[in-house]
């Protein structure tokens, strides 16, 4: 089992705690599919020449997940300010506007397609800008994406994007479930076999080809919720490797993989001062 994961990449900045934490959608997925068991996890990105970008790349050769491929650019790491609620909840009060990763998008050369056409998978995001990159991605293996929050919904964004990619994530906490079905439904007439939809404390809901399943919450002493639903796409596709496909197995050990996740600070620990 191998996953390479192409996109974003941050430093979480928790104002309160003067602290911040190495993250970013397809840096927490590959660095959590690697903990759960892939033999192989790699990240390909764009890194700013700050410290920030070293604890970064520091925290990735600690996780084992290679990064030989990624592009370096002077300029700044992305840092999102968080303060944390009294549940945990992260809340995101602003950021650095002027990042390398807001200036810049990755293109995928020749080379790093066959690279990472020795993957099983390929992980990304709304957050990462390589839209122009999926139709080539697609040749090289199968495309996880994940549409995270709703203003990624939109009809236009999911014809641009769904044709391309096997495994759909979706954030949809305040949707009802005739919303979710009519997600479902778009999707997999725009070609994408599995859809989910995490819906926080109401857990988790998904389709594979118009068969449904549903799956709960597994209830933990939460102290931050950074990172949880990367490491709910994490569990999900490292079990459905493993498993063949078995939507059950995958989506039980997502819960738990998620709900690990809420008990440590930070999407997968690493505090670094400021």
């Amino acid at each position: 089992m191998k996953l390479i994961a192409v996109g974003d990449n941050v430093t979480d900045l928790y104002v309160d705690q003067h602290v911040y934490y190495p993250g970013g959608n397809a840096v927490n997925v590959a660095v959590n599919c690697k903990r759960n068991g892939m033999d192989e996890a790699a990240y390909i990105g764009i890194f700013g020449d700050d410290e920030n970008a070293r604890h970064l790349q520091a925290c990735l050769d600690l996780e084992h997940v290679d990064h030989a491929r990624s592009r370096k650019a002077y300029g700044e790491t992305r840092v999102p300010r968080v303060n944390l609620d009294a549940k945990g909840d992260r809340v995101f009060v602003g950021g650095n506007p002027a990042s390398v990763q807001a200036i810049l998008r990755l293109c995928l050369t020749p080379d790093d397609l066959e690279y990472i056409s020795g993957f099983d998978v390929c992980h990304t995001s709304c957050f990462s800008k390589i839209e122009p990159e999926l139709e080539k991605l697609k040749t090289a293996c199968d495309i996880s994406f994940d549409f995270s929050e709703p203003r990624y919904h939109r009809e236009g964004y999911l014809e641009e994007v769904c044709p391309y990619v096997k495994f759909a994530f979706f954030s949809g906490a305040r949707m009802d479930r005739s919303e979710v079905d009519a997600l479902f439904a778009r999707c997999h007439k725009l070609g994408t076999e599995v859809v989910g939809v995490t819906m926080g404390g109401k857990g988790a809901v998904f389709s594979r080809g118009g068969q449904t399943y549903a799956q709960g919450i597994k209830p933990v002493e939460a102290v931050d919720t950074m990172g949880a639903g990367d490491s709910f796409i994490a569990g999900f596709l490292t079990e459905y490797l493993r498993s063949d496909g078995d939507m059950t197995r995958s989506l039980d050990y997502a819960a738990g993989r998620a709900a690990n996740t809420c008990t440590i600070g930070g999407a997968f620990g690493y505090p670094h001062g400021v």
